[in-house]
């Protein structure tokens, strides 16, 4: 058993079966995918997969088990590289934060200089995308921390922290009707095309479940991942944006007019997630802090079990 057969078994179980995806990821060929898999089962003395012919199509139930074991034995081997970095003293290494748009464009900049003026050996890369996708990047271990609004305390393999709450906010172009209207309402909005996030970004779930209640449904004409393209096209008189509230930024002149929706919609929660289990480097815990500084140090050790000191 070594762990090239370890990994060429999860990583068909997260490729959807498909060798010559897994044969990408693990920068092998797929006869050689195909043969660490077999040579696993030949050892064991057990199916791990269900094949159709040569293709594989599934787990059997026993693959089903030992794939969880196989996730652990690979996790904590990951640990024990972070664990023997942590207490040889090394200060650096890559710490990637998987996030979105929103996160990464107006909350993390001032995180970031904080901690690289901290910890200048550290590498940052930061990875955006959706809320399911930073869950995954974080679940797979290619992520070390996910920030998002919305989506990560689904994951029972996850531990997610609130850090804090925020406000949707309306933005209409200058001189608009709504201006004149100090708390409008959802009928208000309801009256104009709206423009604002897609589908599970950025709080979007509590705009809809806020017409929903009042049996309105609205016109949105136009949605977006990122703040800063929202307000492009209502600035360009396409419609009334709903935007994150940090998304407003007060050091420079704003062409749109804000409104406050504290009063529409529901408060939103910016949570981060670490994969459960998985050793944190210190500076990975410093960042954590950083970014959320209501968090205790003692509160994170305890919750993920971790050893960073």
């Amino acid at each position: 058993m070594n762990f090239q057969q370890l990994r060429s078994i999860r990583e068909a179980a997260r490729c959807g079966y498909n060798l010559t995806e897994v044969a990408n990821v693990l920068f092998t060929s797929q006869p050689g995918v195909s043969r660490q898999i077999r040579e696993l089962e030949d050892e064991l003395g057990v199916e791990i997969f269900e094949r159709n012919g040569k293709r594989l199509t599934g787990l059997t139930e026993p693959g089903k088990g030992i794939l969880t074991i196989v996730d652990r034995l690979l996790l904590e081997a990951e640990n024990l590289q972070q664990a023997s970095l942590e207490f040889a003293g090394k200060r650096s290494g890559t710490l990637t934060v998987a996030t979105t748009h929103t996160q990464a464009r107006y909350v993390l900049p001032k995180v970031v200089q904080s901690f690289r003026a901290a910890f200048p050996d550290v590498r940052i890369a930061l990875q955006q995308s959706s809320p399911e996708h930073i869950a995954d990047w974080v679940l797979s271990g290619k992520a070390n921390i996910g920030i998002a609004t919305e989506g990560l305390s689904q994951f029972e393999d996850l531990i997610s922290f609130p850090c804090y709450e925020w406000q949707h906010v309306i933005v209409v172009p200058q001189g608009h009707p709504l201006c004149r209207v100090e708390r409008p309402t959802l009928s208000d909005l309801a009256a104009w095309p709206l423009i604002t996030y897609d589908v599970g970004f950025t709080g979007r779930g509590h705009i809809d479940a806020a017409f929903q209640a009042a049996g309105l449904t609205p016109d949105i004409v136009l949605t977006a991942m990122d703040s800063d393209v929202i307000q492009q096209y209502v600035t360009l008189g396409l419609g009334v944006g709903i935007i994150a509230s940090m998304a407003l930024e007060a050091h420079r002149p704003q062409p749109l007019h804000p409104i406050g929706a504290a009063h529409l919609f529901a408060p939103n929660v910016t949570r981060l997630a670490v994969r459960r289990g998985a050793y944190l480097r210190s500076y990975a815990l410093d960042f954590i802090l950083q970014f959320a500084p209501s968090l205790q140090r003692s509160e994170i050790e305890r919750v993920t079990h971790i050893g960073a000191s």
